[in-house]
């Protein structure tokens, strides 16, 4: 199964994210609360898929995708964010997501993004 890293200033939406990744047999190896700290345990780690959250203090979600595709341009990652707005999804998928969900996303939905993406 792939290697995931889970980057979100919400400790909440990190275990529930890291609680249904295990439940399906993935493998999650890190968990960043902050854009800044993703990026050092992306390039630490290498995951093979990253869930990125928008809105984080010191390092917005966005300037970490654009970071870590400096890094590495064919990183996986998702963007998971409870702010929905065109223009948001618009800079993600620009700035290196594969593909922008809504939270509180369904189960279902989520999983399947990720088998597309592995």
């Amino acid at each position: 199964m792939p290697k995931i890293l889970i980057v979100d200033d919400s400790s909440f939406m990190r275990v529930s994210i890291k609680t249904l990744l295990e439940k399906h047999g993935y493998e999650v190896i890190g968990e960043a609360s902050n854009g800044a700290i993703g990026v050092e345990l992306y390039k630490e780690l290498k995951p093979d898929i990253v869930t990125m959250d928008i809105t984080m203090p010191i390092m917005t979600g966005i300037e970490a995708v654009k970071a870590i595709k400096v890094f590495d341009a064919n990183a996986k990652i998702i963007m998971l964010s409870a702010m929905g707005q065109e223009g948001l999804i618009r800079d993600s998928i620009i700035a290196g997501a594969k593909t922008f969900i809504v939270k509180p996303f369904k189960e279902a939905h989520f999983l399947d993004i990720l088998k597309k993406l592995c």
